[in-house]
């Protein structure tokens, strides 16, 4: 039997049923509803299908019957997902679950199956397909989308990609870095999650200067993780998590002369220390908050001082010496000396400070003190002038007669002779 026009030679069109509903109680072969079929089982435009039991499939008529373009919309308004294949079942079209609208539609018809395209309308309401829209931190859950953050392993040093979004990393190693994408590259609102379950620090790093917590990079202890999510110009944390095993963190400052202003993220490290080589004095303000620091001065400083303050006005300041170390206390306002005399301690050790930056010295006059001016000797200095030089043999007084010519000295003292 032929189905092409014996006026045009192409393929009849079938008679155009608009809409049919159907109820699958088996497997079902559907034909072309063309004039003179005897079937009932016939295609339509629109069908609106039941599936009675699970596992079920409906058959589309031959597609060589058919022009090209011919097409059906199938519904699932029942609770069993069917699919639906081509003519006698050969190969599947599209399984539709249940509430799904699936559009089918034939793209060549050279044989009795054919071959057919399929437009996914999801579910009854014509809501897009979850599967379909599902993306980077989103996974289809039936006809929904789901929060998701697949955890992958990090094993070595990596850098961060566009793909990377939503993605869960864990860090299982020593110490190594990381590198942030550009943050203007993902843009404002790309994000990872980090997890440090490793044995050693792992350094978060940004790339082209950009900054994390106003800071080049940022530091994470083992069992310390956190959301970094990009503004499109930089990147911050959120829920940054401190280590309860590793407790402080440190800073590495380079310096070389003038003021300075730590952020919060560099004043937040508990270890403070300070590296350059000084061309003048240094004067590096700390946040105005309660915190506690231990600070080194590591700057090869000449006749530079390095100084400490919260910038507060009337608030007492601290001066660390090249090569010293302080620790420190701050209320808000004016750092104190964290350093006293235990019960059961037998000993305080002083670095040997100079005349001019004493190693005991005072807040609010940091240029009188005692230092240690060399072997075997003991100094005393006031504003930054020798004044005492005690050794085994004796002490010299540096002095100068005043107007009762008493109490004072000509030349300092040396020896059992006054007079």
């Amino acid at each position: 039997m032929s189905y092409n026009s014996p006026f045009t030679g192409q393929v009849i069109q079938p008679t155009d049923v608009s809409y049919r509903a159907i109820t699958l109680t088996a497997n079902t072969q559907l034909s072309w509803p063309i004039n003179g079929s005897a079937t009932d089982d016939y295609a339509a435009r629109i069908m609106q299908v039941t599936a009675s039991t699970a596992g079920l499939s409906l058959y589309m008529p031959p597609a060589n019957q058919s022009s090209v373009g011919n097409d059906a919309l199938i519904r699932n308004i029942g609770a069993n997902t069917f699919t639906v294949k081509d003519f006698a079942g050969t190969n599947t079209i599209v399984s539709v679950a249940a509430g799904e609208s699936k559009y089918i539609y034939i793209t060549t018809n050279a044989t009795d199956q054919g071959t057919w395209g399929v437009i996914a309308f999801g579910t009854g309401t014509s809501s897009a397909d979850a599967a379909t829209l599902a993306g980077y931190g989103l996974v289809a859950s039936g006809a929904t989308l789901n929060q998701s953050h697949p955890v992958l392993s990090l094993t070595s040093s990596y850098t961060f990609a566009t793909t990377d979004r939503a993605q869960t990393y864990v860090w299982g190693g020593g110490t190594t870095t990381v590198t942030l994408p550009n943050s203007a590259t993902v843009g404002n609102n790309w994000f990872t999650l980090v997890k440090n379950n490793g044995t050693g620090t792992l350094t978060v790093a940004t790339t082209s200067s950009e900054l994390i917590d106003t800071a080049l990079t940022k530091t994470f202890a083992p069992n310390e993780s956190a959301f970094i999510v990009s503004t499109g110009s930089a990147f911050v944390t959120i829920g940054y998590g401190t280590s309860t095993q590793f407790a402080f963190t440190a800073l590495v400052k380079s310096v070389t002369s003038g003021a300075y202003t730590l952020t919060a993220s560099e004043a937040s490290n508990t270890i403070q220390t300070y590296i350059g080589t000084l061309s003048g004095n240094v004067t590096v303000t700390y946040p105005p908050v309660v915190n506690f620091y231990v600070v080194s001065n590591q700057c090869s400083a000449g006749a530079f001082t390095l100084t400490i303050t919260t910038g507060v006005s009337g608030g007492a300041t601290a001066t660390i010496p090249s090569g010293g170390q302080a620790t420190l206390i701050c209320d808000g306002t004016n750092f104190l000396n964290a350093n006293t005399a235990l019960a059961g301690g037998v000993s305080l050790s002083l670095i040997n400070g100079t005349a001019g930056v004493p190693s005991l010295n005072f807040s609010s006059e940091t240029n009188t003190g005692l230092y240690r001016p060399g072997a075997g000797r003991f100094g005393i200095t006031v504003l930054g002038s020798q004044i005492v030089d005690v050794d085994a043999t004796g002490a010299q007084v540096t002095g100068a007669i005043d107007s009762t010519g008493i109490g004072t000295f000509i030349g300092g003292v040396k020896g059992g002779t006054f007079s």
